[in-house]
């Protein structure tokens, strides 16, 4: 037996993970995509833009992947962890260019580490991503025996006219929430802990608790060809208490109005199991809204018929306020 897989790594192992996910990877292929997947790199050709900048995100899936072991499904790990990041730099306006990704375990196994990459792969043809390549990582002795971590990488482009920073919000304009999926990828160690402390049944949360984080990168670049949006904000971290105000200008915050949105039965639940006042469960959870987009209020309608007409739905739950740059859950 060689040494080295006697420590727990095996190369061969690894080669054929690499020659098995060879065949997703090439489904999400762009013309601009000028090496194949195995390389020390991948390449990618900058074309077709005038004034292009270059936007660039990082993010894991946190420790839900410890409920996708549980439950023994994947696949939704991998759309997850292209979401987080796609939807991060799609804040800017920006197109997602390639996506690479980083899967980590002590001892690699195939089974797992594939439905991760279909799930990146899906997630990525859908919003016309490449997904470029990445590194899967043996490491005995960091993760304990069938435990994994996923991690990824985006970087995408917008015309430098075109970025969308929140400078020209001011007060007046509305706040237009639209849907998440569920949970998405935020809060899963409060989650967790809620499941044990409850004892709640894993088969009959777990279709509600690994649904994937909602791709919003299709319906933000169609705005690109009509309404020009004044901010976006992707709600994950820290909620809708903390993410909105990373938009907004100086001297202005954002008042959203309890109650203007449908919360999912499910996450009352969990406030309710939780004992969470509305502090910590508007800044934990995204609390039904994935997603807060700053328009001219001349602009309401128009956005929530557009955004209505691509299949998701949306509300009109705030406005911007004079302030000092936070987001406040107020009553009607």
């Amino acid at each position: 037996m060689s040494q080295y897989k006697e420590a727990g790594v095996d190369i061969n192992e690894g080669d054929q993970f690499v020659d098995e996910i060879s065949t997703l990877v090439k489904k999400t292929r762009r013309p601009e995509v000028l090496a194949d997947v195995g390389g020390f790199a991948g390449l990618f050709e900058l074309k077709k833009y005038k004034n292009p900048v270059l936007v660039s995100s990082t993010d894991g899936v946190g420790t839900k992947v410890i409920l996708a072991n549980q439950l023994k499904r994947w696949d939704g790990i991998g759309i997850d962890c292209v979401a987080m990041c796609v939807n991060d730099i799609g804040c800017f306006g920006a197109e997602p260019l390639f996506f690479l990704d980083y899967l980590a375990q002590a001892k690699l196994d195939r089974i797992i580490l594939k439905e991760i990459v279909k799930g990146m792969a899906l997630a990525c043809e859908e919003v016309g991503c490449a997904l470029l390549g990445g590194e899967t990582a043996e490491m005995p002795g960091v993760y304990p025996p069938g435990e994994f971590d996923c991690a990824g990488f985006t970087v995408g482009v917008v015309e430098k006219e075109a970025i969308i920073d929140g400078k020209n919000i001011i007060v007046g304009d509305v706040v237009i929430g639209v849907a998440s999926s569920g949970f998405h990828s935020n809060g899963f160690s409060l989650i967790r802990k809620i499941v044990k402390d409850k004892n709640l049944d894993l088969n009959k949360w777990g279709e509600i608790l690994l649904t994937p984080t909602k791709l919003y990168t299709p319906l933000i670049l169609e705005f690109k060809k009509s309404i020009r949006l004044k901010g976006i904000a992707h709600i994950t971290g820290g909620g809708l208490i903390e993410n909105p105000p990373r938009i907004l200008p100086k001297n202005t915050s954002l008042e959203l109005v309890k109650r203007s949105w449908p919360v999912p039965s499910f996450m009352e639940d969990f406030r309710q199991w939780g004992n969470l006042d509305d502090e910590e469960f508007y800044r934990v959870f995204n609390a039904g809204i994935g997603l807060v987009l700053v328009v001219a209020s001349k602009d309401e309608k128009a956005v929530l018929e557009k955004i209505a007409s691509k299949g998701e739905k949306a509300w009109m739950i705030g406005r911007v306020v004079k302030g000092n740059n936070e987001c406040r859950i107020v009553k009607n």
